[in-house]
């Protein structure tokens, strides 16, 4: 067995996924940390490839985009969350946080293996990810924000009531029928109690 003489904090890293809270700026009913985010965005982007491909005659690699997915938002681990509305308020809030992005990304994959960076730099840098699976995980975020601003209002919380309606209709807007399939075929109990979805099986 070959002997291990690399230390690094990269994982160190991705555990604290779990302190970075999101949606900042709102009242939460329920907390939401980017490590539970990253998983959702990772199974839904998953189920979008696999109906892309099984119905819609796509031929994109669900697996890695699944993989992608559980990456994608990495760098907040450094930056930290930046809530939407500061994020998109003007051209140039929006490039330099774009640039802050990239060099977080850089920092991350330095903490790796030589030996390994190649292999993560195909998942953490975006700008190396294939334009199909960009856009696959960018609506499968917008659906598990989607369904966070669902929970919330269930929970009585108003805070999220503008946010559901934009994202709902930035999901109308995306040109992706796997997105509305997803949306007709498992979005609609999610609302659902455990009680009512045992009587739906």
């Amino acid at each position: 067995m070959k002997e291990i003489l690399v230390s690094s904090s990269f994982y160190a890293y991705l555990s604290r996924l779990r302190w970075i809270k999101r949606w900042g700026l709102k009242r939460n009913a329920h907390e939401e940390n980017v490590m539970e985010h990253s998983w959702e965005v990772s199974v839904i982007a998953h189920t979008l490839a696999l109906i892309k491909n099984r119905y819609y005659n796509g031929t994109v690699d669900a697996n890695a985009i699944a993989a992608a997915a559980l990456y994608h938002d990495i760098t907040e681990v450094i930056t930290g969350d930046l809530p939407t509305p500061i994020k998109y308020h003007s051209s140039a809030i929006k490039e330099a946080y774009k640039q802050i992005e990239h060099q977080a990304e850089l920092e991350l994959l330095a903490l790796l293996p030589q030996e390994l960076q190649t292999d993560f730099a195909a998942l953490i840098n975006h700008d190396q990810l294939p334009e199909e699976h960009v856009k696959i995980i960018k609506a499968a975020d917008k659906i598990s924000a989607y369904l966070k601003c669902q929970s919330e209002l269930k929970a009585g919380n108003s805070e999220f009531e503008i946010a559901a309606e934009q994202i709902a209709l930035a999901i109308s807007e995306l040109e992706q029928p796997e997105v509305i399939f997803f949306m007709q075929a498992f979005v609609p109990s999610c609302g659902l109690t455990l009680d009512g979805l045992m009587k739906t099986n």
